[in-house]
């Protein structure tokens, strides 16, 4: 996993939502503090935390002696961020733990974030990884990966998604962050 936590003056992947989201709600206000390097965000979860802490494991356990774990790819101009989790030269691969008791479903969040990954990285091509966690699983993080609950979602690029709704704002965003404005001009 990235061990450098700082989220500020660079716009990540899981920030896509934020990118392409209404920018006048007291939400995004607090993001963009963040991204100025005004505000931290200390939240941290019990599901946020087992992910963390079960991610390697999960890529270890498929076995691949071609995958990188942790590539970080930067594109300065957009002030984009990309933290893949594991990629191969022509996959990239999302890990996403969920509480075993619901079905996993790939949210507008992750869907969006998977485009970023593609756009950033240039590898059309991304499996979300999901591994459903049970209620032990949140108390111990040293669990042996159980490789029944590994399932594998595909993500289908969409260019139209990143050209016209994702890019145009993210370009903004970048110009605004250089500057360290608000978009909306404060």
């Amino acid at each position: 996993m990235i061990q450098n936590q700082n989220r500020s003056y660079y716009i990540g992947c899981s920030d896509t939502s934020a990118v392409v989201g209404n920018w006048n709600t007291k939400t995004f206000e607090k993001w963009w503090l963040e991204k100025l390097g005004l505000h931290k965000n200390t939240f941290k979860s019990d599901s946020m935390l087992a992910g963390t802490n079960y991610e390697h494991k999960i890529l270890e356990s498929l076995e691949m002696s071609e995958l990188e774990m942790d590539k970080q790819i930067i594109i300065e101009e957009l002030r984009l961020r990309a933290n893949l989790d594991g990629n191969t030269n022509t996959c990239i691969y999302e890990v996403k733990t969920y509480n075993i008791s619901k079905e996993f479903k790939v949210s507008k969040q992750y869907w969006r974030q998977a485009q970023a990954e593609m756009f950033a990285s240039q590898i059309y091509k991304l499996k979300i990884v999901s591994y459903g966690l049970n209620e032990n699983d949140y108390k111990n993080y040293f669990n042996k990966i159980d490789k029944d609950r590994i399932n594998f979602t595909d993500v289908e690029y969409d260019k139209d998604f990143i050209e016209t709704e994702y890019l145009p704002k993210l370009k903004i965003l970048a110009e605004c962050l250089k500057k360290g404005r608000f978009p909306n001009g404060k």
